[in-house]
């Protein structure tokens, strides 16, 4: 017997749980279909936290979408009854004209956004745990903060549910097909159609993009994308860096790549990363998620070097993937060949905190083809 829905979501980590809520909103019959758990730890929803950021240095564009995304995360928040979305601040410190301090400060006077800009010798006085080189320049959001990614992800999926969205995990889709009017989904579990369908893939966006064949035999823009893994680390630290003394989510350009990291949450560890860099991944259900020597030096170099009160061994740590763009900026639209499927995909390892609002733009372009909030920058696109 084939189930039918209205809408059928395919992927429901971080934008996938959250285009379900928003579509359940619109009182809309919605299935849910994920190969994994809600909240796992196989794609890029996963790792406890996420920094969230208003004066967005990747492109001014990005900031309508972040202020409608705050709106949405203290909406969720009341509706969950739990604090999802933590103010404690990020500083961004690097040389004056590197990408991030200048990207930032261009954000910020743009769309008359508070940021702080301070000096090298208020930056250590502010952050002791730190080491700032004298020709660097710090800025400070304070509006800024993080998110506890798992607790965003089950509870956009609980709302969803509470709204009568059913949700299907350990399903894996083998094939799905639209005629412009309506989609037919199968899985290794079922079949199940709908009048409109929802990918939020992550990882596996070429595999289930390239399911269908598209009507005019041409390759998809998602053939561009790559898939990065990425480390996450939790180290030993000192009470220097304790959240309750101030300190902030951090993240840094040096002249060999780029950091971000939280403060100490849990009264023992930091978590830190690097965002750049990464292995290309063939596979994502291949990934070695073991932590291997070579994952470690750019860390502890960076940690002797701007953290030195930092334990240089980590006590655990964990495995994500950014799925990436050749630009590093997101893929949302309407499918090329059926304007009853939407996409998002290629987040570029920087898309967990615009999911509460992406989910909604998701929903608006399945439902009507357009969107509250501007998002045209963010078109899938053809690239050499």
């Amino acid at each position: 017997m084939i189930e039918t829905y209205d809408v059928i979501v395919l992927g429901v980590g971080g934008f996938g749980s959250s285009a379900m809520y928003h579509l359940a909103r619109q009182n809309c019959r919605v299935l849910g279909i994920d190969r994994f758990h809600i909240a796992h730890d196989r794609g890029s929803s996963h790792g406890e936290t996420r920094i969230i950021r208003k004066a967005y240095f990747e492109h001014p564009d990005y900031v309508p979408l972040l202020q409608r995304a705050y709106v949405l995360w203290d909406d969720l928040q009341r509706e969950c009854g739990q604090t999802l979305l933590h103010k404690v601040g990020l500083f961004i410190a690097g040389k004056a004209d590197c990408d991030s301090v200048s990207g930032t400060l261009k954000a910020a006077r743009l769309h008359h956004l508070p940021v702080d800009q301070l000096d090298v010798g208020e930056a250590r006085r502010r952050f002791p745990g730190y080491a700032f080189p004298e020709d660097w320049a710090v800025v400070f959001e304070a509006d800024a903060g993080y998110l506890n990614v798992e607790n965003c992800v089950t509870a956009h999926v609980a709302a969803a549910c509470r709204r009568g969205a059913n949700v299907r995990t350990g399903e894996t889709v083998l094939a799905w097909e639209s005629d412009g009017h309506s989609v037919v989904v199968r899985t290794d579990r079922g079949v199940y159609s709908a009048g409109r369908l929802v990918i939020t893939p992550g990882a596996w966006a070429q595999p289930i993009l390239n399911l269908p064949k598209a009507a005019n035999g041409r390759p998809g823009w998602w053939d561009h994308l790559k898939v990065l893994r990425k480390v996450l680390c939790w180290f030993p630290a000192d009470p220097v860096y304790d959240v309750d003394r101030g300190n902030s989510t951090f993240f840094f350009e040096t002249p060999v790549g780029q950091f971000y990291g939280f403060p100490r949450l849990d009264g023992q560890t930091v978590k830190m990363a690097e965002h750049t860099g990464g292995l290309t991944v063939t596979d994502p259900l291949a990934v070695d998620r073991d932590l291997q020597p070579s994952d470690l030096p750019r860390l502890v170099e960076f940690a002797r070097e701007f953290m030195p009160r930092l334990g240089i061994q980590p006590l655990r740590h964990a495995v994500c993937l950014y799925t990436m763009t050749p630009d590093g900026h997101f893929c949302i639209g309407r499918h090329p060949e059926w304007s009853n499927v939407a996409i998002g995909a290629g987040f570029s390892g920087h898309g967990f905190k615009f999911t509460g609002v992406l989910g909604e733009v998701l929903s608006d372009l399945v439902l009507t083809g357009q969107a509250a909030v501007p998002v045209d920058f963010l078109t899938p696109r053809k690239w050499p």
